[in-house]
């Protein structure tokens, strides 16, 4: 990788930590660096983007268009811009200056071989992605960054688990500031990261009469989590149309707040649900929306869907990292349902998720009779659950940690 406008270094691969909690992304964030002009890294506010990128480009001169002041400049007269902040550049929160892309553009195409020039980051997905597509398309190398995982963790999540239990961790979630504090209490953070949210990113979107309708709205969606979406039902709880209530879940998505999980077609027909389930994104907002706290959490009516919304978590941030390539789905017929089906490699995995430590024999019933019907399932299926040690429970049936998802899949 080189500079041809800087005499200042590359990335190095010395300094990848996260308050010593090494980040899995950082290798492919390096990688497509030494082979694109820009990398844009995505992801929810608070994930760590920052920290991230500005230890793994030191050399890189670095302005956030979170300050009014400079996304003005950004957006108003780019070349100025640019002229102010020369590459190698790393530019925070760039949705808010859609026209700078056209100008990165221009500065790209002097030189195409001049390879990690521009780091991006924005927490709006859609607009981000817009405007990269639109303008840097070849130019650029895409990756979104998540809350922190288990196994980044490492021995902070397994000493705080054991010490506090099941329930600390759900309400805490997995946002890096609550890991590096972690005497911060989850309410005061989510509090704070709730307000910063609906004032800065809702309003970008979305011309809201009053945000608190909105955060009534994503309370009623919280109760969802891990639930099929009926999306006319939340309309009427909320008392807004359905076609308020399609715009706002698309704020959710393009904010990185929830994730939609399709269902798995096959050629059964009609009995195929068509119907996303909607999870949120971090297991610690879900339970401030929820307004759960850890001495209560376990006793709540909802906390298998809670428990399934940490499990799609861990396995969706694993496999954008490890496996890109594959994809995680749920079936639902009229008398069956898996929670997951994770196609990876041209076979399939079925899992389900339960809130216990010790899975029986019948929590395997109804993905074992599904693994029946699909001729490219692996041989087992798996309980993700809370047992410190995976084991079969029966004939390929397994019960496997829900926290060490990346040792099974």
């Amino acid at each position: 990788m080189r500079y041809p406008e800087s005499n200042i270094s590359g990335p190095s691969l010395t300094d990848l930590s996260d308050h010593d909690y090494p980040r899995d992304i950082a290798p492919a964030v390096l990688r497509l660096a030494a082979h694109f002009p820009a990398v844009v890294v995505t992801g929810a506010r608070q994930t760590g983007k920052t920290t991230l990128l500005t230890k793994l480009f030191p050399g890189h001169r670095y302005v956030s268009l979170d300050l009014p002041a400079e996304a003005q400049l950004a957006e108003e007269d780019p070349q100025t811009f640019l002229a102010r902040h020369p590459p190698p550049l790393l530019v925070d929160e760039v949705q808010y200056a859609p026209k700078l892309f056209r100008y990165l553009k221009v500065q790209i195409d002097r030189d195409r071989s001049a390879n990690g020039r521009f780091i991006l980051t924005g927490s709006q997905k859609l607009n981000l992605m817009r405007e990269a597509s639109d303008s840097l398309a070849g130019r650029c190398g895409v990756l979104e960054l998540e809350a922190l995982t288990v196994r980044e963790l490492g021995s902070t999540f397994t000493e705080r688990e054991a010490a506090e239990g099941a329930p600390e961790v759900l309400v805490r979630g997995f946002m890096p500031q609550l890991w590096k504090d972690l005497e911060l209490r989850p309410v005061d953070f989510f509090r704070s990261y709730q307000a910063t949210y609906l004032e800065r990113d809702v309003r970008q979107f979305l011309n809201v009469a009053s945000l608190r309708d909105f955060d009534r709205f994503m309370r009623a969606a919280s109760v969802r989590s891990g639930q099929l979406l009926n999306k006319t039902e939340l309309a009427k709880e909320v008392g807004v149309s359905a076609k308020t209530i399609y715009a706002w879940l698309g704020v959710l998505e393009a904010t990185n707040q929830i994730t939609l999980l399709e269902p798995w077609f096959v050629n059964v027909g009609k009995r195929l649900a068509k119907t996303p389930k909607l999870y949120f994104n971090d297991v610690g907002l879900l339970c401030f929306l929820l307004g759960l706290n850890r001495e209560v959490v376990a006793e709540s009516y909802l906390i298998g869907a809670i428990w399934e919304t940490l499990v799609f978590g861990e396995l969706r941030k694993h496999l954008r990292v490890e496996a890109p390539e594959a994809s995680i789905w749920f079936y639902r017929d009229q008398s069956r349902e898996v929670d997951f089906v994770i196609d990876k490699d041209g076979r399939l995995t079925l899992a389900e998720s339960k809130w216990t430590e010790a899975p029986a024999e019948r929590d395997f019933v109804q993905a074992k009779a599904v693994h029946a019907l699909l001729p490219r399932a692996r041989g087992s299926v798996m309980v993700l659950c809370r047992t410190r040690q995976s084991h079969p429970v029966a004939q390929n049936a397994w019960a496997v940690g829900g926290y060490r998802v990346w040792e099974q899949v």
